[in-house]
């Protein structure tokens, strides 16, 4: 099986360089100045998994000359265009493509532009970056669960999920992919609305006296929404939920936040604005998500404003 993974960044690389690791055939798709510097050094993860550093095949656009089987597709949302325009090349007849990106719309886009039957799920849980060329995986989670839109144990997911048993990554082939992506979603979105409205962590949300109330109550906004749409969380993952946003000393926040206060272009549209305009479609009122919303398009006008 041939992998080809869009860049190699915080998430791209990481799984990538795990499945390098394992002696996987996995080649990279990046700009010219990674190339550089994955030929000068190679790969480097710093894990504590596990270090890693593997020389790799690094590829330009025009170095593309045949499709791959998989290509793994970690990029921001705000990115998908360019990424799907990069990546057509490597997509053939048989390929599939795996995106590890937040949320669900992007499902949809994919198969516009790939068709439906070459569009995988995946949705994973990491904490990981890229700094000075080197991906530091943060914490010890590392955890990557996909499978086909339809749920079939087909062909290509069964070698997948053999490559990716040859790694130390935990990797699970999911008979209903669309279903742990949306209790995904359901955190994150709760998480992303609490923290960018408060400019807080969860620890410091839960320490103030309305803080624990709050959390749940954006829970229980998004909860409802997956539930209309067909996905209503299972108690299992609905308590995960609240583990993780009840958590007293939590240090835990949204990227969504963080790009927010370091001025930077967010995912907030994508993930917290995709689940409004679904609670819309259901004429169903989320406040705190509503909230949310218009604070993060401020945000970007103000970007889009300064750009100008």
């Amino acid at each position: 099986m041939r992998i080809l993974v869009l860049g190699a960044g915080a998430i791209g690389g990481y799984f990538g360089g795990r499945l390098a690791e394992s002696g996987a055939d996995v080649a990279f798709l990046v700009r010219e100045k990674r190339k550089a510097e994955l030929e000068a050094r190679g790969l480097v993860v710093k894990s504590t998994v596990g270090d890693v550093t593997v020389p790799v095949q690094a590829l330009l656009a025009r170095d593309i000359a045949r499709p791959f089987d998989i290509v793994l597709l970690a990029c921001k949302s705000y990115d998908l265009d360019g990424a799907m325009a990069a990546i057509a090349p490597a997509v053939g007849p048989e390929s599939a493509v795996l995106p590890l990106l937040n949320g669900v719309r992007h499902v949809d886009r994919l198969a516009e532009r790939f068709g439906a039957t070459r569009v995988l799920g995946g949705t994973c849980y990491i904490g990981a970056a890229l700094e000075h060329g080197v991906v530091r995986h943060i914490g010890e989670m590392q955890a990557l669960a996909f499978g086909e839109i339809s749920g079939e144990a087909s062909t290509r997911m069964r070698a997948l999920d053999a490559a990716f048993a040859r790694t130390k990554v935990k990797a699970k082939l999911s008979p209903d992919i669309v279903q742990a992506m949306w209790e995904k979603l359901v955190m994150l979105a709760a998480l992303a609305a609490t923290t960018v409205l408060t400019r807080a962590t969860v620890g410091e949300i839960v320490a103030a006296p309305s803080g624990e109330a709050f959390m749940l109550a954006a829970l229980a906004e998004c909860a409802a929404v997956a539930a209309a749409e067909g996905h209503a969380p299972g108690e299992e993952a609905l308590a995960r939920s609240r583990a993780l946003l009840t958590a007293r000393g939590s240090p835990f926040a949204a990227s969504t936040m963080r790009d927010l206060v370091a001025g930077r272009r967010t995912e907030g549209d994508h993930i917290v604005g995709d689940l409004v305009r679904r609670a819309q479609h259901h004429a169903r009122a989320v406040p705190i998500l509503q909230a949310a919303l218009a604070a993060l398009d401020v945000h970007e006008a103000r970007l889009s404003a300064s750009s100008g």
